[in-house]
């Protein structure tokens, strides 16, 4: 990192990013994000408490990725799958996120992130209640897929099997038509 380059959370997460990719998620670790950067790791503590909350940090950018997707869609469903394409797209492009995302812990209270997870399906027609539930078995399915494409032997047996991308899509199609099935006010 050159001297005029700004330290921040942002730059960390790169750096963080850089480093999963070419050690895996058991090398990562903030003294080598800290090389990474060119920096001592006491320079990072003013911006991540330590590797969990890195990790948590690292595993928020595949949800900001589809929660930006959601406002792109126009029903409660398209916003559904647009969302679970886009962290699929976010996550693959980056090694051992599906990892990252089972370790995470949350970086805000249920009852910060809920309104945030639930407005934008609330305003296209769903209640809260039926919203998370949603949301969370799409995350579940999603963060599930990835990991076994990420897994070396899974992913090797599979593709003789099946093509990931075709089933994916049909799975999460078939999911989200079948939300609501039997439920008033879907």
């Amino acid at each position: 990192m050159g001297a005029s380059a700004k330290l921040d959370r942002s730059a960390i997460l790169e750096a963080a990013f850089e480093v999963l990719n070419q050690e895996g998620l058991e090398g990562l670790s903030l003294r080598l994000v800290a090389e990474q950067l060119g920096v001592q790791a006491p320079a990072l503590y003013w911006h991540v408490r330590n590797k969990a909350e890195l990790i948590s940090l690292m595993a928020a950018t595949f949800a900001e990725a589809s929660g930006r997707a959601v406002l792109a869609g126009r029903t409660w469903q398209d916003k559904l799958i647009l969302s679970a394409q886009a962290r699929r797209q976010a996550m693959l492009a980056r090694r051992d996120s599906a990892r990252v995302c089972v370790m995470a812990q949350p970086l805000r209270s249920a009852a910060e992130a809920a309104p945030q997870l639930t407005a934008p399906l609330v305003t296209a027609g769903l209640t809260s209640r039926q919203a998370l539930s949603y949301q969370a078995a799409v995350i579940a399915y999603t963060v599930g897929w990835v990991a076994y494409e990420q897994s070396q032997a899974m992913h090797d047996f599979l593709t003789q099997l099946i093509d990931f991308d075709a089933s994916f899509t049909t799975g999460l199609h078939a999911m989200v038509r079948g939300f609501g099935a039997g439920e008033s006010g879907s």
